[in-house]
């Protein structure tokens, strides 16, 4: 499902992805891990767009990333995405949150969308705060609203940028839960987190990151009872412990 082929990116002169080439099938869920500068949080983002490429060649579903010709708004549709800062509009309450891409994007009419978007607000547990605004919900639940927001548009795999590293330790099982059941029910996710019990739960393969590459790709159990490189060994023990 999503391709990636000798991937390179400078910043000016520096350069924060090296040579990174993996593939990520439909139904695998993917940790990138590694420690901070590593290129994580840009390697996932270079999947949808989201940050440009210079050489490489990045294949979604079929459609080339870096193509000019390629509609980046329809694809980011395809692709869910969760970052960081939960990225929720502050003005708009969450039903709104959960309809505007649904209308701008996809076209749906305003009701499909708002039937759409509160069965995801539901599946996340968050029904009953429909028409509260994003600033009165805890961190925790406005990321869980984020994730319900990206599940609303139908796409064919989700994006996780450290999604966990703005809340409070009281909240991040809560996200951590609903992203388990996503995994379960067979989404494709990419997930750039720390959270190494999520990824030993839930993760079917470990890219580990350092220095702009990829420094071992392998499935979960070999990265953590066998990793194959001192970084990886060293970084382990620092991050279990």
């Amino acid at each position: 499902m999503i391709e990636m082929e000798n991937v390179s990116k400078w910043y000016g002169s520096f350069q924060v992805l090296t040579d990174c080439s993996t593939q990520v099938s439909k139904g695998d869920v993917v940790v990138v891990c590694g420690p901070s500068g590593s290129g994580k949080s840009t390697l996932i983002k270079t999947v949808n767009g989201l940050e440009p490429f210079q050489q490489g060649r990045i294949v979604v579903d079929g459609i080339l990333v870096g193509d000019r010709k390629t509609d980046l708004s329809k694809l980011r549709a395809r692709i869910g995405m969760v970052f960081q800062n939960f990225e929720l509009f502050p003005h708009l309450s969450i039903r709104d949150n959960l309809t505007l891409g649904q209308i701008k994007v996809l076209g749906r009419g305003k009701e499909e969308a708002m039937e759409h978007g509160l069965k995801y607000l539901d599946r996340v547990g968050l029904l009953a705060h429909k028409d509260k605004f994003p600033g009165q919900l805890s961190g925790g639940q406005q990321q869980r609203v984020a994730i319900a927001r990206a599940l609303a548009m139908d796409p064919i795999a989700m994006l996780f940028d450290e999604p966990t590293s703005a809340l409070d330790p009281e909240m991040i099982n809560e996200v951590l839960d609903v992203m388990s059941g996503l995994a379960n029910d067979g989404m494709t996710m990419m997930v750039v987190t720390h959270e190494m019990g999520f990824a030993r739960k839930v993760a079917n393969r470990v890219i580990f990151m350092d220095g702009g590459g990829i420094v071992e790709d392998c499935a979960k159990d070999a990265f953590f009872d066998r990793p194959q490189s001192e970084r990886a060994r060293d970084f382990l023990a620092k991050i279990i412990h």
